[in-house]
C-alpha cells in the first residue's frame, strides 16, 4: 500500500501560481492590436513608433476605415526581428 500525503496549503499556492500565469497568457493573447494597444505592448509612444518602424514595409498594418490594426503575432514578430537589427 502506498500513501501519499501532501500540503494542502503549499498545493493550493501552486494551483493559484499556475492560474495567474495562465490567466496573464489569456489576457495577452489578442488577434489584433490597436494603437493603443501597440503601444502599451512595447511600451512605446506613437511617436517614436511612426519615427522608428511604422513606415518600414515589413511592418505588417491595416487601415480600416479611420483605425489602424496590426496583427499581433505577426507584429511581434516583426518587433523581434526589428530589436535585432538595432
Amino acid at each position: 500500500m502506498l500513501k501519499i500525503e501532501l500540503d494542502e496549503l503549499e498545493v493550493e499556492r501552486i494551483y493559484r501560481e499556475e492560474l495567474r500565469k495562465r490567466l496573464n497568457e489569456l489576457e495577452h493573447h489578442r488577434t489584433f492590436w490597436d494603437w493603443d494597444e501597440l503601444c502599451r505592448q512595447t511600451c512605446m509612444s506613437k511617436n517614436f513608433i511612426r519615427e522608428q518602424f511604422f513606415f518600414d514595409p515589413r511592418f505588417p498594418k491595416y487601415q480600416v476605415g479611420r483605425k489602424w490594426l496590426f496583427p499581433a503575432k505577426a507584429t511581434e514578430e516583426f518587433l523581434l526581428q526589428w530589436l535585432s537589427e538595432q
